[in-house]
């Protein structure tokens, strides 16, 4: 939910009055923007086929005159009525279980969606927003990973949809930012969580608060040495609509540089939820990054902004909503 430390320093009041079209704003990562967004006096319009987002993520907005929730694909033409002043693709596919399941959808979202999506910032003279991700720098050679890194990726495995559909979202915003003037953001999102994260989703966290709470062992993949930097969900947002309002047009990584083994994470887990069914190893999938870790040195720089929240104060945040969703 929308994080009080900002909400007591005013919110994001540059936001009062404006209209944003968040598309995919009914997933987990886009229903917290569309909830900071109307907390902070937006209007936002948001559009979701719901695939893999859930119109019960935004429920708590639906009674607010702000907020108005389009069951509609962004690969279709895409029109919205009266002025609007920003469009922010966050509409795709973003665990492995979801794009593998959905690899066509995948990169036709990533292709047509953030096509449609410029199309209607260029119409309207808004600032477009795409919201990438750490999975363009794909296995990586470097360590951690700066803006300016070229990334490590097999464009023909079976992560490739993801990752492929998001280096060319990257490349077609910024040719419509050269050719048609469009002003435009990019932020490549690392690792995120917090509530509204679906339990079935594939990713690490929902698999080890599952498993942890159902008192069975959690899945590691490979030996576990592997490493992600995890994002409370409050910082990623706050760092998003900080991108948002400022000037900075080429890619910007938001992400928690605390870098953790997944090992570590799952021992981290049982601690948070004071259930300890143990570990099961399972074969590494395909292409499975062996590190992630975001150089945040330009976002501190250029945005004044560096993740607050600890891995294990975040932990603590999230585990009620799983007890929740799980019945546990």
């Amino acid at each position: 939910m929308f994080d009080m430390r900002r909400s007591a320093l005013g919110g994001f009041r540059e936001l009062e009055g404006r209209h944003a079209v968040v598309m995919g704003g009914a997933g987990f990562l886009g229903s917290h923007v569309c909830t900071w967004l109307v907390y902070s006096g937006a209007r936002v319009t948001c559009i979701d086929n719901l695939i893999t987002g859930n119109a019960a993520n935004v429920t708590h907005l639906m009674g607010d005159k702000k907020f108005r929730l389009i069951d509609y694909d962004v690969t279709d033409f895409l029109h919205v009525e009266g002025d609007v002043d920003y469009v922010m693709n966050f509409a795709s596919p973003a665990s492995p279980v979801d794009y593998l399941k959905w690899p066509i959808h995948t990169l036709k979202v990533g292709a047509f969606g953030t096509h449609k999506g410029l199309g209607l910032a260029m119409s309207k003279d808004a600032v477009f927003f795409l919201a990438s991700t750490s999975e363009v720098y794909g296995d990586p050679l470097v360590n951690p990973q700066p803006e300016t890194y070229w990334g490590n990726v097999n464009p023909i495995g079976p992560r490739g949809v993801y990752d492929e559909a998001k280096r060319f979202a990257e490349a077609l915003t910024l040719a419509y930012q050269r050719e048609h003037g469009v002003d435009t953001r990019i932020v490549r999102i690392f690792n995120t969580y917090g509530p509204k994260m679906r339990p079935n989703d594939g990713r690490a966290i929902p698999a080890f608060f599952k498993a942890a709470l159902q008192d069975k062992p959690l899945p590691v993949f490979g030996d576990g040495s592997q490493t992600r930097s995890l994002c409370y969900v409050d910082d990623q947002v706050e760092g998003i609509l900080r991108l948002l309002l400022s000037e900075e047009t080429s890619p910007v990584n938001i992400g928690n540089p605390e870098e953790i083994s997944m090992l570590e994470l799952a021992e981290t887990v049982q601690d948070v939820v004071g259930n300890h069914p143990g570990i099961e190893f399972h074969p590494i999938p395909v292409d499975d990054p062996k590190v992630r870790r975001p150089d945040t040195t330009k976002a501190e720089e250029v945005l004044g902004w560096k993740a607050q929240i600890s891995l294990r104060e975040g932990l603590e945040k999230t585990t009620p909503w799983f007890r929740e969703v799980l019945g546990a």
